[in-house]
């Protein structure tokens, strides 16, 4: 998992950052001095955990939490003073750290992150088959990988679309890219991925798909086109 560290102090950015390279599973994103950076950054390169302060100039901790809304990566929050904790948990944080932090308590709260993470990707099962298997309310269903025209993310679900309907789970949309084979399916947008074979068209910042009209983020317009082989 990759953590993006958010701090207006640089010695606390560079003990994060210290910490965070002892856990191996854990790679550090990059980091931010400002809340208002850490926002702009999101947009175009999700990660999966925000180590957060909340006292900084401009946005707080607790107000860019608030603006990210459901579609946030896993928040921790390092900070200085216990006042806020109260506050900080009831917008469903994973952890909220008292600096100084120390290794124990560090590598608490990234067990912490693990579970959760690890509990988001429950609800979709993929085999080495053509296929995989979804929940659709309290079935388990059967859907074919050639029928997925594309993924989008909304709020706490990720819809896949068929030329026919569409199948909510509750799940992440870094959790389905990591499980969709990488030869057939690509992201283009923060909130989309595709089929790559079911695209029309390419025009004016979007792609066409079964009519739909697919937003292509400037961060991954290279590697679609690359994937395309677009003479």
């Amino acid at each position: 998992m990759n953590c993006l560290i958010i701090d207006d102090n640089k010695i606390a950015r560079t003990t994060l950052k210290q910490l965070a390279s002892q856990v191996k599973d854990l790679t550090v994103a990059g980091e931010c001095s400002n809340a208002m950076e850490a926002w702009n950054l999101l947009q175009e390169q999700p990660v999966d955990l925000l180590l957060l302060d909340i006292e900084m100039q401009g946005m707080s901790g607790l107000e860019l939490t608030r603006n990210l809304g459901t579609k946030r990566p896993v928040i921790v929050f390092t900070t200085s003073k216990k006042d806020y904790a109260a506050e900080a948990f009831e917008l469903n944080v994973a952890d909220y750290i008292v600096k100084p932090v120390t290794p124990p308590r560090f590598i608490q709260a990234i067990d912490r992150v693990r579970e959760i993470l690890d509990s988001s990707k429950e609800e979709v099962k993929f085999t080495e088959d053509e296929f995989i298997f979804i929940r659709d309310s309290n079935i388990v269903r059967r859907l074919s990988l050639q029928d997925i025209l594309y993924a989008e993310a909304m709020g706490d679900y990720v819809k896949l679309y068929t030329p026919g309907k569409f199948y909510a789970i509750h799940t992440t949309l870094k959790a389905v890219e990591e499980r969709l084979p990488p030869g057939k399916f690509l992201r283009v947008h923060r909130s989309y991925i595709v089929a790559i074979s079911k695209i029309e068209t390419i025009q004016d910042g979007a792609l066409i798909i079964n009519g739909k009209p697919i937003p292509v983020a400037d961060a991954y317009r290279s590697a679609l086109n690359k994937r395309m082989n677009i003479l």
